[in-house]
């Protein structure tokens, strides 16, 4: 009798362990496939177009690069992105594309400003740059403005209450300025290595900046330790150039710059 008994709790004992591993599989299975859509990643494409701000009568170039679906995507994320300075040539909105497509790639819906035209003046470089340049800075604060007035009348189903600005070295002085001036339009700031602009002080939005190796930031430009614990500001030192974070970097640098900013892009 006895052992008839155990052999049957044996039996129930296998039965267990048979249903816990059928179990497991499921819930692994399943877990895998929630990454794979977290991870998931589309074809982009590339429109070009012109936008005309009639307040200022200026013309702003832009490019929109968003993934290629057939179906919506839900509180899809936008994000602005501002170039470096290039002497006025045009065209510096789209010598990120390493960024840009990559990006577009994940999901978001990334719209690069050319902010300087040919008939600007060019950028000063002496005296007093924080100063001398802020003229420049306000129009690109003036330009994402208008861009992000007018992006929410023609793709009102974006989630602008995630709004994203990324910008690179002057480029990133503007982002840095729009978020002092607009704190209330953005959720985070990405700076690739500005030197000029100060960053805000804020707890909103969150601010984040990649630096170079060769080119110090301007004095009180980047806050105190303190001030990075108080407002959770994120420094990132990189091995990069200041003038290698476009379309110039190497493979190995573009994965360093693209696996950052994904992660602060997903960070709550």
């Amino acid at each position: 009798m006895r052992e008839l008994t155990t052999q049957i709790q044996m039996t129930q004992l296998y039965k267990l362990i048979i249903l816990s591993t059928i179990l497991t599989s499921c819930l692994n299975h399943k877990t895998a496939t929630t990454l794979q859509t977290i991870n998931k990643t589309y074809d982009f494409k590339l429109d070009n177009v012109e936008i005309f701000d009639n307040a200022r009568n200026r013309k702003i170039p832009v490019a929109f690069y968003f993934p290629k679906t057939g179906q919506e995507i839900k509180n899809q994320q936008i994000i602005i992105f501002s170039h470096g300075y290039g002497q006025n040539k045009g065209g510096n909105n789209l010598v990120y594309s390493y960024l840009t497509e990559n990006l577009a790639s994940k999901g978001y819906y990334v719209v690069s400003i050319q902010h300087e035209l040919p008939t600007d003046e060019l950028l000063p470089m002496k005296g007093n740059l924080q100063i001398v340049r802020r003229p420049n800075w306000e129009r690109g604060v003036e330009n994402i403005l208008f861009v992000l007035k007018k992006m929410k009348e023609i793709k009102p189903n974006l989630d602008y209450r995630h709004l994203t600005l990324i910008g690179h070295s002057n480029g990133g002085d503007m982002t840095m300025l729009f978020a002092n001036k607009y704190p209330e339009l953005v959720n985070k700031v990405i700076s690739m290595d500005n030197r000029r602009m100060p960053l805000p002080k804020l707890f909103k939005p969150k601010i984040y900046t990649l630096r170079s190796n060769d080119f110090p930031a301007d004095e009180g430009v980047l806050p105190t330790s303190e001030e990075q614990i108080k407002y959770k500001i994120t420094i990132q030192p990189t091995n990069i150039n200041h003038s290698s974070m476009d379309n110039e970097a190497t493979m190995e640098e573009r994965k360093i710059i693209n696996r950052y900013i994904e992660k602060y892009l997903t960070e709550k």
